[in-house]
């Protein structure tokens, strides 16, 4: 039983920091502070809500699987009949732990059409942060090692 509690405490931990991995404009990595980033002017053409599907890293299915083979097989009875319940129970939770995995990585986010001063149009999908942009906000694109968010522009 406290194996069961402490794997089940554990496949929380992860679903934890896995919703933690997110695209929010607002929050910058680590490994991006101090570096040079470049920056373009740009209109927001349009702003649409979309959402970023979650991702199954594998971790959730193997956590999910080792939980519920031991919870399948806790039980007493012949030990083959315990085997296949254990093999029943790891089946149920890999599969279980992969569906929570994915809805603990899911976001809402939004789609930016923007238009730059030179007339190029580009489109940034990122999750919703602090600021609300509308079409018509001028706004400023950051380019910080291939990753892109938008921000209101400064005045």
């Amino acid at each position: 039983m406290k194996k069961l509690i402490s794997l089940t405490l554990t496949v929380a931990a992860i679903a934890t920091l896995a919703a933690c991995a997110n695209s929010n404009p607002d929050m910058i990595r680590r490994s991006d502070t101090q570096t040079m980033s470049a920056v373009q002017d740009g209109v927001i053409l349009s702003v649409r809500t979309v959402t970023v599907d979650g991702s199954q890293s594998g971790v959730g299915g193997v956590v999910g699987g080792v939980v519920g083979a031991i919870a399948g097989s806790a039980g007493s009875g012949v030990q083959r009949e315990q085997n296949v319940l254990g093999l029943l129970g790891a089946v149920a939770g890999a599969a279980a732990g992969n569906a929570v995995e994915r809805m603990s990585t899911k976001e809402e986010a939004v789609e930016i059409i923007v238009q730059l001063k030179n007339g190029d149009r580009r489109a940034i999908v990122q999750a919703k942060g602090g600021e609300t942009l509308l079409a018509g906000d001028k706004v400023i694109l950051v380019t910080t090692g291939g990753k892109v968010r938008v921000s209101r522009a400064p005045n």
